[in-house]
């Protein structure tokens, strides 16, 4: 028999089909439940995180492992940041808590299937030590070779391009990694009429990201998103049209101060390579690619594979996309 504890996942987790002997719902110091459960039989218990009263601290948490046998606790996390972070994950794996998930199928196969250090040892940060107070906010590591990156895209010009830029960077990527393409708040991924493209409230972009614990790359439409932190880099998408950027900077005189030492890329764009560099001193920013107008319709476009061995995928390099550069502005 089995114990929940529940707070914000209780639905969730009342959906479950398990035998369940004792279920209590709130929010809890951990000594209240090292009273309630220390002399009480149970086959495994599941834990809503966000049932224990401040969790994102993680010494709270270190009460519990202390407190309890963690072979027989199941952790159903949410999706914060902090928890969501490679160091709070990392933290997790060093107190031997190794049965955590945030995906609610997997609550039941954990109860008959136990994780081993094995199946966690991605997330373990041996370079942070096991002191808990060298937790701070990071991205996932994933499992691919070099960890996750995380690239997130925002449009600064309006429709600048981003989400059919992720839709083709993801086509050219899938040769050579495990991709994963995640749009937030819109559902424009749709029309691409490809269900490999996922879309997620902002609210459960962290979520949606540490729900992928294969992948080696998660491309990210912004859109109006403010979770920047959640990407390794963002890139400022840019179409260099007249008009586009004579609304861009009239809505916003200090939009190229703020744009300083951004990852800037031209998209969609006609310019020379005379135009960029007189673009970068007018405007006080280096570019760092510019892509010109492609057709999607395409399998491939050189330039795409340039843009991204620019940005350290070499597995590409070996593509001979080089020979055929449209512009040479790596910078």
């Amino acid at each position: 028999m089995n114990v929940i504890v529940s707070n914000k996942y209780q639905n969730l987790l009342s959906t479950l089909d398990i035998d369940v002997i004792k279920s209590i719902n709130g929010e809890f110091e951990i000594e209240d439940l090292v009273k309630q459960f220390t002399n009480f039989y149970f086959n495994k218990m599941i834990i809503d995180i966000t049932a224990i009263k401040d969790y994102q601290n993680i010494k709270n948490i270190q009460k519990l492992s202390v407190n309890f046998d963690m072979n027989k606790v199941i952790l159903l996390l949410d999706d914060s940041a902090m928890v969501n972070s490679g160091g709070y994950l990392s933290q997790l794996v060093s107190m031997g808590i190794y049965n955590f998930t945030r995906n609610i199928n997997a609550v039941k196969f954990l109860i008959d299937n136990p994780n081993s250090y094995k199946d966690v040892a991605q997330y373990h940060n041996l370079s942070n030590s096991d002191d808990v107070s060298l937790v701070e906010f990071d991205t996932f590591s994933g499992t691919g070779s070099g960890g996750l990156r995380i690239i997130g895209f925002r449009n600064v010009t309006a429709h600048a391009g981003a989400t059919t830029l992720i839709y083709m960077l993801k086509r050219h990527l899938e040769v050579a990694y495990n991709v994963v393409a995640l749009e937030v708040n819109r559902e424009d991924f749709r029309y691409f009429n490809d269900k490999s493209l996922k879309t997620t409230l902002d609210n459960d972009l962290s979520f949606n990201i540490a729900n992928n614990p294969e992948a080696e790359v998660i491309l990210v439409d912004l859109n109006d998103s403010i979770h920047n932190e959640l990407c390794n880099e963002v890139i400022y998408l840019i179409e260099p049209g007249l008009i586009k950027l004579n609304k861009l900077v009239r809505n916003d005189r200090e939009i190229f101060e703020k744009l300083k030492d951004k990852k800037i890329v031209l998209n969609k764009s006609i310019l020379t390579n005379k135009d960029v560099n007189d673009f970068e001193n007018e405007v006080n920013s280096k570019v760092f690619f510019s892509i010109p107008y492609l057709d999607d319709k395409k399998e491939r476009e050189p330039i795409l594979d340039d843009f991204l061995i620019s940005l350290g995928f070499s597995r590409l390099s070996g593509n001979g996309s080089n020979k055929n550069k449209l512009f040479n502005i790596f910078k």
